[in-house]
């Protein structure tokens, strides 16, 4: 039994999802797999975010907050950073560093978000997730040159099409895969007793 869990590191609700998601995965059954698949929210793109849309997701943060008691964004960072819509390089940093060691994964992402949205850096800039990666203890080099690698961004684009063929519906999606059958899983944000019971009720 495999759950898949499709995210985005610059997606926000996922951001919002992370203390619940980390308590599902503790208390899930041993046979249970879990698959990471990313799921690209914005392609590359070099412009900068419009008024209106900083305004937007700066609203997003906030209705988060109210949603997801306890969740924390340091908004300082739509005036320190000259914001992009863009998450595809953040997506393929994750990539990167899965290829030079998959037990890195995790901290990657969880650095990305944490630079992102507690310490108002940008992971849209290469800049940004390669110094990420340096701290990391990976190779920078490497790192640099597989980060927009076209064999990067294929895996990126079969991990979204492989999420959209599954049934993920925005990020984050938890799908459960039995036997050839795929179940996608409601979210509950603020209580992963109710996610774990519903996947025991499967197995």
């Amino acid at each position: 039994m495999i759950l898949y869990y499709v995210h985005d590191p610059m997606c926000s609700w996922c951001w919002g999802f992370r203390p619940t998601w980390t308590e599902i995965k503790t208390n899930l059954p041993d046979t249970v797999e879990i698959k990471y698949l990313l799921g690209g929210l914005a392609p590359d793109s070099d412009e900068p975010m419009s008024e209106s849309m900083k305004s937007d997701i700066a609203g997003y943060w906030r209705r988060i907050q109210q949603h997801i008691p306890g969740t924390q964004f340091n908004f300082d960072f739509w005036d320190k950073c000259e914001p992009r819509r863009s998450t595809y390089p953040a997506c393929r940093a994750v990539i990167a560093a899965r290829k030079q060691n998959p037990d890195i994964e995790l901290k990657m992402i969880d650095k990305v978000q944490t630079a992102y949205y507690m310490e108002a850096q940008n992971p849209s800039d290469d800049s940004t997730l390669i110094d990420i990666a340096k701290s990391l203890g990976l190779d920078e080099q490497q790192f640099a040159s597989d980060l927009n690698a076209p064999e990067t961004q294929q895996q990126l684009e079969s991990e979204m099409m492989l999420g959209r063929q599954l049934g993920a519906q925005g990020f984050p999606s938890m799908i459960l895969a039995k036997d050839g059958q795929a179940q996608y899983l409601p979210l509950d944000y603020n209580s992963a007793e109710n996610v774990v019971n519903m996947i025991k009720s499967t197995v």
